[in-house]
């Protein structure tokens, strides 16, 4: 029996106590967060989240999303709260993502709508509402990639050589990271955690947010795990996004080259951190459909490292692992 899907239902009923309902399920992330949808007999939806206390807090998610809605984005609303079980209730933001609905038609206008939200975002920024987005954090998720992907899951050792070139460009990509202005950054604005809706994008997954660099979301958002675009179009819609940040007077770099170094840069880093929260998902928590995208993954790195000369031993050794 699903004791938790149980104890869920019973508490929305006292939270609605005058409603019927019936529960169904709505996604699932790489945490172990889940969401059901509520269908009401009024005929409306609501989302209710399942998040349990040994492994996830509700109150940072509850704590961006008041930060998201006051900075005028279209974030769930939390209607009710039990941080001791570990369940929320939301409005529902509908069941059509940015990911499923994207296509040579269409990617324009809502990646338009995506950067406007984003702008409207970092304008918010707040110093001391969020966490940093530290020396010490960039760290921990680069030596994920190390621990998880190159150990667990290629089975390699590095010699001490490569090891020294790994140091080396760790430190290349946590200086360039700290050293861009900081705003607020979602950390995982991408296709998946956007939805086509009423106000364009409604907005999830948020409550990882930090303060942090300012190209983090929007590279999150075009170099993505799971759909890929021309380095043409990504380099134009990010000088769009430039250009824009520059108007409102947001603190991005007034050189594009140097912005679009940074973009690239943080976007490597990403990219590392992903590749071991992938393998790690598959072999810690059972989860092996993220495996698929990681050669996405190794291309978007390789492509970056292989640009830049500083980054040229860290090319060599994503070409070293890469040969059978």
């Amino acid at each position: 029996m699903d004791f938790r899907l149980v104890a869920l239902e019973r508490w929305l009923g006292a939270e609605i106590p005058a409603i019927s309902f019936t529960l169904a399920p709505a996604s699932e992330d790489a945490s172990f967060r889940r969401y059901f949808r509520a269908s009401l007999a009024d005929g409306r939806s609501l989302i209710v989240m399942d998040a349990p206390p040994a492994t996830e807090d509700c109150r940072p998610f509850v704590r961006v999303a008041h930060l998201l809605r006051d900075a005028g984005l279209n974030a769930p609303q939390v209607l009710a709260e039990d941080f001791l079980q570990g369940f929320l209730l939301l409005t529902d933001l509908g069941t059509a993502t940015y990911l499923e609905t994207l296509n040579e038609g269409n990617a324009a206008d809502l990646f338009q709508d995506a950067t406007d939200a984003l702008l409207r975002w970092q304008l918010a920024t707040r110093k001391g509402e969020l966490p940093r987005y530290d020396g010490a954090l960039l760290r921990r998720e680069m030596n994920l990639f190390p621990e998880w992907y190159l150990s667990r899951h290629l089975g390699l050792s590095l010699s001490d050589d490569q090891k020294n070139d790994l140091e080396r460009s760790f430190s290349l990509l946590a200086g360039s990271a700290l050293a861009q202005p900081a705003v607020y950054v979602h950390r995982d604005y991408m296709p998946r955690n956007l939805m086509v809706c009423d106000p364009n994008p409604g907005v999830l997954d948020f409550q990882d947010a930090v303060e942090g660099p300012i190209s983090y979301d929007m590279v999150s958002l075009l170099r993505d795990a799971f759909i890929s675009w021309d380095e043409e179009r990504v380099l134009d819609w990010t000088a769009r996004y430039w250009g824009q940040a520059k108007k409102v007077q947001l603190p991005v770099n007034a050189d594009f080259s140097e912005f679009w170094r940074s973009f690239e840069w943080m976007g490597l880093q990403r990219h590392l951190k992903v590749l071991g929260i992938f393998a790690r998902l598959n072999y810690r928590d059972g989860k092996p459909k993220y495996l698929r995208d990681m050669p996405r993954f190794v291309g978007y790195a390789r492509a970056v490292a292989g640009r830049y000369g500083a980054l040229a031993p860290l090319a060599r050794l994503l070409d070293d692992l890469e040969r059978p």
